[in-house]
């Protein structure tokens, strides 16, 4: 990557600056490139000259002078550059060489330099509870879980895809609960959107039956126990509502390896190993008294935390056993992590689901699943706490390069727009700017209805119909509608925002990918284009192109920051910006008219156009179609 290469020249020769000097280079001098706002000043730039001057005692335009003179001497970067420049009051300005440029390596992203490289990242992500249908907060962690794995994978890790399947919750005992204590007339098209229905009615029902709950409980312990009449028919309906999530999610392009069900960690005895290993820790023990008397808890290394075991929202997090012996959601998440990374002597059996889906099993054989370098969760903001008493108990056992390795890709929760909830019949009086989905009280956008309704809007709208499927455009659509806010933004989801198809949209990038298939299509097919061959040519190099070409050069490195900081709206950012001016350079630069070479040097730029958004377009998991 140029802004690598770049980095490394600079680093290069600051050092030897400093050995010249005699200075030792201090550990908290940082070097980096950025992207100049303005082409004028170049297309990368560096600050490194003022970041030395009280150092080297020198005036910053001083010393970016004598860096111009040794990267000039010293080839410009392999010859990646033309120019560099040296401004006021210190800056350090470089101008790629775009003949180098379109003769070498650097058009593409080709991932890390170590394509070998053995590091395995284990992604879990969607994790629904099995219980009823999901909704449109579900598929923004999907999209973000099945982005990241896309990254990851094009930047060389071994990446390794769970859905971790929580069929011992409460979510799933009150929906059994409900099927045998509510009732219902109306007809479904789907399970899960009579499990919808009747999970609301008997959360409903809890509150005028309160004898009610008591079946919870009772539920709850046949689930865990795996053996009674109850405990089949909750994993009958647990295996029936999640067969219907994939199939929504792989509409989306949403693929995993392993379904890891929350009963198999209990009865392949991970929580057994677990505890006994927490036992010989003085941060677990049983506590003797107070309100938490009988509950085995895990308590906080952090100042202060005492304090925390009063904050409703908290304590279930910290306790691991409650007094009536049941596993909290945390317990059970603490053994999981610790054969995620290979740290249990208890190991899983496997089964196949699908096509290259295993799931774990009472019975099966054995697979080289789990086993990670590094862990990531994605899991809403709300999980943070949780999530901190995983690495916590990873900290208390001794394996702090674990914990160092467990990361939360944190995201705001998705609400409803107030246009949006009333539509669903909720009260917006009280005026407030968005509304939360409730399954309690069946209140959300179901995604099976979302897409319908898309594909919907897609269908009316095309005039032909020739590519992908009205359906596949938009589930698309809906996918880059959920990526392109940042991680911690909160999406106040509309209907009619998230149906728009113009714009910083997913259709939008579809269009222009497909204008550059029309175009390079109709080169191969006209009789007198057919012997053009595309060249890029220097000298013909207009404003519009040379845009174009620097965001097409910034391609690699945006694909490994946004990988480096697990944040695929990065490269929503990028896809959209590109599609832009691509757009932007067919409305002023006639491709396939002018002299021969204007020709080929046009019909050049839009193959590379082309392979970028293709590659961006696959990274975020969108279709590449050749016509829509």
């Amino acid at each position: 990557m140029i802004q690598q290469l770049l980095t490394f020249e600079i680093e290069l020769q600051v050092d030897a600056l400093f050995q010249e000097n005699g200075i030792e280079r201090p550990t908290t001098l940082k070097i980096l490139t950025e992207h100049p706002a303005h082409s004028e000043h170049g297309d990368y730039s560096s600050n490194v000259a003022m970041l030395l001057a009280k150092i080297v005692r020198k005036a910053p335009l001083q010393i970016a002078g004598e860096l111009q003179k040794r990267i000039e001497k010293s080839g410009l970067v392999h010859g990646l550059f033309s120019k560099v420049a040296a401004v006021p009051p210190g800056f350090l300005n470089f101008y790629i060489n775009w003949e180098t440029w379109s003769s070498g390596d650097y058009l593409v992203s080709k991932g890390h330099a170590d394509q070998g490289n053995q590091t395995k990242v284990l992604v879990e992500h969607t994790s629904i509870n099995p219980n009823k249908a999901a909704h449109v907060g579900h598929l923004r962690n999907s999209c973000i879980g099945d982005s990241l794995s896309r990254m990851l994978s094009q930047a060389g890790y071994q990446v390794e895809v769970h859905n971790y399947i929580d069929d011992l919750g409460n979510q799933l005992a009150d929906t059994v609960v409900g099927i045998l204590h509510t009732q219902t007339e109306d007809t479904f098209a789907r399970f899960g959107d009579f499990c919808w229905e009747t999970y609301a009615k008997v959360n409903q029902a809890y509150k005028v039956q309160p004898d009610l709950v008591e079946q919870r409980s009772t539920v709850l312990h046949a689930l865990e126990s795996g053996q009674s009449n109850l405990a089949w028919m909750g994993a009958l309906v647990a295996e029936r509502i999640v067969r219907e999530q994939l199939d929504e999610m792989k509409q989306f392009g949403i693929h995993y390896d392993v379904l890891v069900w929350e009963s198999s960690i209990v009865r392949a005895g991970f929580w057994d190993t677990t505890f006994e290993l927490l036992s010989k820790t003085d941060m677990f023990h049983k506590v003797t008294d107070g309100k938490l008397a009988g509950c085995w808890v895990l308590k906080n290394l952090e100042e202060g935390a005492d304090s925390a075991a009063d904050n409703q929202d908290y304590q279930g997090d910290k306790v691991l056993v409650r007094s009536n012996g049941i596993l909290t959601y945390t317990a059970k998440d603490i053994a999981y992590h610790l054969w995620k990374f290979g740290l249990l002597k208890n190991d899983f059996v496997y089964k196949k689901w699908g096509d290259g889906l295993w799931s774990t099993a009472s019975q099966g054989s054995k697979k080289t699943i789990g086993q990670a370098d590094v862990v990531i969760n994605v899991i809403d903001y709300r999980q943070q706490y949780p999530q901190e008493m995983v690495k916590l108990a990873l900290e208390v056992l001794g394996y702090e390069e674990q914990a160092s390795q467990l990361k939360h890709v944190s995201y705001g929760v998705v609400s409803l727009s107030p246009e949006t909830a009333a539509r669903l019949g909720i009260d917006i009086t009280d005026g407030k700017s968005s509304y939360a989905m409730s399954g309690r009280q069946g209140i959300g956008i179901k995604v099976a209805d979302l897409l319908d309704r898309m594909e919907r809007v897609i269908d009316a709208k095309r005039s032909r119909k020739a590519g992908i499927s009205s359906r596949s455009i938009a589930a698309a659509s809906i996918r880059y509608y959920l990526l392109k806010y940042q991680l911690q933004t909160e999406v106040i989801f509309d209907l009619d925002q998230a149906t728009e198809i113009t714009g910083n949209t997913g259709v939008y990038l579809l269009y222009a990918y497909t204008r550059s298939n029309s175009i390079l299509d109709k080169a191969k097919k006209d009789t007198q284009l057919q012997t053009i061959k595309a060249k890029f040519v220097l000298n013909l190099l207009e404003d519009q192109e040379y845009q174009l070409l620097r965001h097409i050069a910034y391609w690699p490195e945006t694909l490994d920051n946004a990988t480096k900081q697990l944040a695929p709206s990065l490269l929503c950012q990028y896809a959209f910006e590109l599609a832009s001016l691509f757009n932007h350079f067919y409305s002023v630069c006639p491709v396939l008219k002018g002299s021969e070479e204007r020709i080929a040097h046009r019909l050049w730029i839009t193959q590379i156009v082309k392979h970028t958004l293709h590659q961006a377009l696959e990274v975020l998991g969108m279709p590449t179609p050749k016509r829509l």
